[in-house]
């Protein structure tokens, strides 16, 4: 076998950045919603495009400093409660350390909801400036409110918390705020998260009456409260028949590099297959011995220790005589 090394100048990085729907299919705007009977939990509940349980989207959390909301998980241990928890499980995980609260805007809240996209779905990241979120109010679905984040709006600037870039949720599908006290009075929305895949929202803001910017969501804080009625509060905002509207998308940098592999006229030309050798010992074909061909199909990349380690298929065979050169270009993303 020929083995020709590859030269400075014969490979080339790029790298390029793929949007794509966040959802099924790739679709970028998610119109239904379904939730299992088959799998009940206080900390979670997962949303589904259809009524199997095979295409989970997204899951709604809701997380409270206190506890509230929920009930003790052992009755024997007072205040350790699925909202707690989850408080405690956002907070190292934005945050890194466990005393911290979570702010928006300029106010401190003691709860959050949080929408927690699918691993599998946002790949490297959430496309800032996709989010379009649609949430429909308690007031016989009329009210209705659009998020999106502040990506648009914020120009260049980007936010972090810790190591975790984020944007501020605003209202507006296109990403224009709305004129309401919201600042004032609750802060903001909420965050966005893109390279954690997490949005949150604030609970404070969505229970304002529509004239304040809200959509008069029911928030339960009780304590030693049955299950998690908040989560299911939630999903009605997001599948209300007013509602049923979750546009987003993914992007990941795709990097690729590009070998330019040369077959110059007198490479390649004889065959190392040993079906052209009869049990003699001679050609089976003598027009090889003036004018041998191959038939490139595959090219074959080894480190130095001749291990093969990546194949590129060609996609038709190519003929090789010593009239004959070739430029092959192999491309490896990764």
């Amino acid at each position: 076998m020929s083995f020709v090394r590859y030269n400075t100048d014969d490979s080339v990085i790029s790298s390029e950045t793929v949007v794509r729907g966040m959802w099924t299919a790739d679709t970028a705007s998610l119109t239904s919603f379904f939730t299992s009977s088959l799998v009940t939990s206080s900390h979670y509940l997962n949303v589904y495009d259809t009524s199997t349980t095979s295409s989970l989207q997204f899951a709604i959390q809701y997380g409270h400093l206190n506890g509230s909301g929920s009930s003790d998980i052992n009755s024997a241990v007072a205040d350790i409660t699925p909202t707690r928890i989850t408080y405690g499980q956002y907070r190292s995980l934005i945050y890194n350390d466990e005393n911290s609260s979570f702010t928006f805007g300029s106010v401190t809240s003691k709860d959050f909801f949080a929408l927690n996209i699918a691993r599998s779905r946002f790949k490297e990241s959430i496309k800032p400036g996709s989010l379009a979120l649609k949430l429909s109010g308690s007031s016989g679905g009329l009210t209705t409110l659009t998020l999106t984040d502040d990506s648009i709006t914020n120009g260049s600037v980007t936010n972090f918390i810790g190591s975790n870039r984020y944007y501020t949720l605003i209202s507006g599908s296109t990403g224009t705020v709305a004129a309401t006290s919201l600042q004032g009075i609750s802060g903001s929305y909420g965050l966005l998260f893109p390279d954690l895949g997490i949005i949150l929202l604030n609970p404070k803001a969505l229970s304002l009456s529509s004239g304040n910017g809200g959509i008069g969501l029911s928030i339960n804080t009780g304590n030693g409260t049955s299950g998690n009625p908040n989560l299911a509060s939630m999903y009605r905002a997001i599948s209300g028949s007013a509602a049923k509207s979750f546009t987003l998308q993914s992007q990941e940098t795709v990097s690729s590099r590009y070998f330019f592999t040369r077959v110059k006229n007198n490479e390649f030309n004889y065959t190392t297959n040993p079906s052209i050798i009869n049990d003699s010992g001679s050609l089976l074909y003598d027009t090889l011995i003036d004018n041998p061909q191959t038939y490139m199909t595959t090219v074959g990349m080894y480190n130095d220790n001749n291990e093969l380690v990546a194949v590129a298929k060609l996609s038709r065979p190519l003929i090789k005589d010593f009239t004959k050169e070739a430029l092959i270009r192999v491309k490896l993303d990764y």
